[in-house]
This record gives structure tokens, C-alpha cells and sequence, in this order.
């Protein structure tokens, strides 16, 4: 089974304690555990749980003792410079620029969020794959984690 390589970004891991995220973003781990994903997060992600609460400082310790941490290389930097160039997001977004950046670098298949604002928007992936091929990288899809959750069949 080709497991694909998915990065959460800091929002997933917050999500798991979110009366509004909780079940997909739980159900999410839970299918990293089985095998379903491969789990990628960054030293990003790190950084910034670690002004989180404290339960999702566990949580998140749980997942990043397994998971790929990717670091924040100059090649990321440098296309987080060009989402912001590209008008994609403003200087007051630059982390989750980053976010997306790293896992466009890192050749992640995908990436989950849940950043409506500034990361999962049908306006926004667009321009943020446009500037990904301009610069050499292949496509990202980016969805919540309730779209990338497998879902046990129902008998109707």
C-alpha cells in the first residue's frame, strides 16, 4: 500500500481539542497510526505547540516522536517569499506560507489544515500551485482533515 506522505500543520494538532474539529482531526491520527498516512510535520509545527496548551503539547508529543520533522531550509524560505511575491498571502501570514512551503519542498503529497483563511481556500491553492510550477515544484493538494479521512463502509 503506497501510504501518502501528508503534512499537518500546527492547526491539526489543536484541532483534536476543538469541540468543531475534534472527530475528523482525531480520526486523522488515528489513520496515521494504522498506516494510512505518513505523517510529516515541521520545525514550524514544533515552534509554535510550544505555546500551546498543554494538552495539545501531549498530544502533539505523541505523533512528532514518530513523525518526519522537516526542517526550515533556505529552498522553503525562498518559496514562501514567492507565495508572498505571487500576492498570496501578506506579510502578516508568513508561518503559514511557510507551511505550505515545506511541504512543497519536502515533496509531501498533500498537506492538512484547518486554516480556512490563509491555507485551505478554493482561491488560494490555485495560486499556491501556480507559483509551485513557476518554480521548478510539483503540485500540492491541500485539503482539511476531514476531506482526507477514510470512512468505513456502510451497508445501505
Amino acid at each position: 500500500m503506497n501510504r501518502p506522505r501528508v503534512y499537518a500543520d500546527t492547526s491539526v494538532f489543536g484541532g483534536c481539542f476543538d469541540k468543531e474539529f475534534s472527530d475528523p482531526s482525531l480520526r486523522f491520527f488515528s489513520q496515521v497510526e494504522e498506516g494510512r498516512f505518513r505523517l510529516v510535520t515541521s520545525a514550524l509545527v514544533a515552534q509554535e505547540i510550544e505555546s500551546a496548551p498543554a494538552n495539545v503539547q501531549e498530544l502533539s508529543a505523541i505523533y512528532l516522536a514518530t513523525a518526519e520533522v522537516a526542517d526550515i531550509t533556505d529552498e522553503a524560505i525562498l518559496l514562501r517569499k514567492a507565495y508572498i511575491e505571487a500576492g498570496i498571502l501578506s506579510e502578516r501570514a508568513l508561518a503559514d506560507a511557510l507551511h505550505v512551503a515545506v511541504a512543497t519542498t519536502t515533496d509531501c503529497e498533500m498537506i492538512v489544515s484547518w486554516n480556512f483563511q490563509h491555507i485551505v481556500h478554493f482561491r488560494k491553492i490555485p495560486l499556491y500551485n501556480a507559483v509551485n510550477t513557476l518554480h521548478g515544484y510539483g503540485s500540492i493538494a491541500i485539503y482539511s482533515p476531514l476531506e482526507v479521512i477514510e470512512y468505513e463502509q456502510e451497508d445501505s
